[in-house]
């Protein structure tokens, strides 16, 4: 007997395979194969074809149709009258709407700092922008302890630290300005040498500093954003120069680079790897 094609417009079979495998928690599978086609328009950020959408989460056209369907009907997907490709719809917008109200890049930024530090090896530290500087909020000795006059609640200088140079290369301009004059820096982003270190920073999404503000302490720092695309905090690691890895090449870097942005795509920031 000939096969018969499969209906695009019928729903999923999920009479084969509607579990997971009992190891670990029970969960729906079909649920977790539909969701690789938000997954991909999340990602993409556009309205897709279902040919290239589908392509995209690694299924065929006939099979990501019925999802892509029973989506629709929830609001989580819509697809264009014209073009007849598919986006985000509204219930998707406010899901993700909700979810960046509700979550914490403090809370979550102090969770990470245990872990972060052990991995590092490095005593690392966070820092939102405070009243006119750039606040430490918390520190986490690493295994080797590094002896700066440094702890919860005291200010970095915007010229001279790793944290600083995070804040000055993505803060508002005005703000810097102030917070470089009342440091006694006043036009210090004019200057050439200043501007082009900025620059790199956010090339590389990366500060550091050698030996500047101390003598025999170096630091790397990298930003966290939200879902606005807003700097929120900053993550440093700290430590002797004998033994901290600097330049945006060093393992340390990459390492705390996307610590950075694992903090931020979970704010909801759009993150390139």
């Amino acid at each position: 007997m000939a096969s018969v094609p499969p209906d695009p417009h019928s729903e999923p079979d999920d009479s084969s395979a509607d579990e997971l495998p009992t190891r670990g928690p029970r969960g729906i599978q079909s649920v977790e194969v539909g969701g690789q086609l938000l997954r991909v328009l999340g990602r993409t950020g556009r309205r897709m074809a279902l040919k290239d959408l589908a392509g995209a989460a690694g299924m065929t056209a006939a099979k990501a149709h019925p999802y892509l369907v029973s989506f629709g009907k929830l609001g989580l997907v819509e697809q264009d009258a014209v073009s007849g490709h598919y986006g985000l719809g509204p219930l998707a917008m406010q899901l993700g709407l909700i979810s960046l109200q509700q979550v914490d890049p403090v809370r979550l930024a102090i969770a990470e700092l245990p872990g972060l530090a052990q991995r590092l090896g490095h005593t690392v530290s966070a820092a939102v922008w405070g009243d006119g500087a750039p606040v430490i909020i918390r520190i986490e000795e690493g295994p080797q302890p590094v002896y700066v006059a440094m702890r919860h609640g005291s200010t970095a200088s915007v010229r001279h630290t790793a944290t600083g140079k995070v804040f000055a290369a993505f803060g508002p301009r005005a703000q810097i300005e102030a917070a470089l004059a009342a440091e006694g820096h006043g036009g210090a982003l004019d200057l050439p040498a200043f501007a082009a270190e900025l620059a790199s920073v956010r090339l590389h999404q990366l500060s550091e500093v050698r030996d500047e503000l101390v003598p025999g302490v170096s630091a790397l720092a990298t930003p966290v954003f939200d879902g606005f695309g807003r700097l929120v905090l900053c993550l440093a690691a700290i430590g002797p120069s004998a033994t901290l890895q600097t330049g945006p090449r060093s393992a340390l870097a990459h390492m705390l680079v996307d610590a950075g942005r694992t903090l931020s795509e979970r704010l909801g920031a759009p993150v390139s790897r």
